[in-house]
């Protein structure tokens, strides 16, 4: 359906204002491991825009949260 939003792991670095290739994504994702205890939302690798609405999405179980989730896994894959 046009004008409709695609909720992918691309569109989510976009959205968070980050690079969004596939290949930048892996690159951050590998260059910022959270420790097993650290939280995703609460982490410093975001600046308060980032962190809030990460926060906000996953509070409000929103459209988003499934990537979130997932990003949330492999930041934490060497914990």
């Amino acid at each position: 359906m046009l004008g409709e939003n695609e909720y992918t792991m691309n569109n989510l670095f976009a959205q968070l204002g980050l690079e969004s290739s596939d290949e930048a994504i892996d690159m951050f994702i590998e260059n910022n491991q959270l420790a097993k205890e650290e939280k995703l939302t609460e982490s410093s690798i975001w600046n308060d825009r980032q962190r809030m609405f990460l926060q906000e999405e996953w509070k409000q179980d929103a459209a988003w949260v499934e990537i979130i989730d997932e990003l949330n896994v492999r930041l934490h894959a060497d914990a």
